[in-house]
C-alpha cells in the first residue's frame, strides 16, 4: 500500500517534466558517431571497459608528437586554443569551450600556437592495459 501511494505521489513529477534538481542546465558540446575528421568511430570493445579522465596542459608555442589513440576519446577545451593536425593535412581549430571527438587509430598531433596554456580534459573509453596514446617512431 505504501509503495502504491508513493508511486501515485511521484508520478506527476516525471510525467510533467518537473526538474527535481532546480534549474539545471545541460549543454551537449559535441555529439556524433564520427571523429572530427569525419571518420566513423569504431565499435566499443567487447572486453571490460576502462574509463580514463585526463587533464592535459599544453604550454604556449608547443607541438605534441605525432601519435594515435587506440580507443575512442573526446575532450573539452577549458582554456586556450589548440589546432589538431591529421597526417593527411586536415586540421581542426579548437577554442576554449569547444568539445572535440578525437580520431581513433589515425596519426595526428596537436599544437598550441597561442600565448596562453591550453587546458583540455579528455575522456578515454578504453580497456585495461591498452595505452591512451601511441607515439609514432621516427622513420
Amino acid at each position: 500500500m505504501k509503495k502504491s501511494l508513493l508511486f501515485f505521489l511521484l508520478t506527476p513529477l516525471f510525467v510533467s517534466g518537473a526538474d527535481p534538481h532546480g534549474d539545471v542546465q545541460v549543454d551537449i558540446l559535441v555529439q556524433s558517431d564520427a571523429s572530427w575528421n569525419g571518420d566513423t568511430l569504431p565499435a566499443y570493445p567487447t572486453e571490460a571497459p576502462q574509463i580514463s579522465v585526463v587533464k592535459i596542459v599544453i604550454p604556449p608555442h608547443t607541438q605534441l608528437q605525432l601519435h594515435k589513440h587506440p580507443s575512442i576519446n573526446a575532450g573539452y577545451l577549458i582554456s586556450g586554443e589548440i589546432t589538431v593536425h591529421a597526417e593527411d593535412g586536415k586540421t581542426q581549430l579548437v577554442k576554449a569551450g569547444d568539445g572535440l571527438i578525437e580520431m581513433v587509430n589515425t596519426w595526428h598531433y596537436g599544437s598550441n600556437d597561442g600565448e596562453l596554456p591550453a587546458d583540455i580534459v579528455i575522456v578515454y573509453v578504453g580497456i585495461k592495459g591498452r595505452p591512451l596514446a601511441i607515439i609514432k617512431e621516427a622513420e
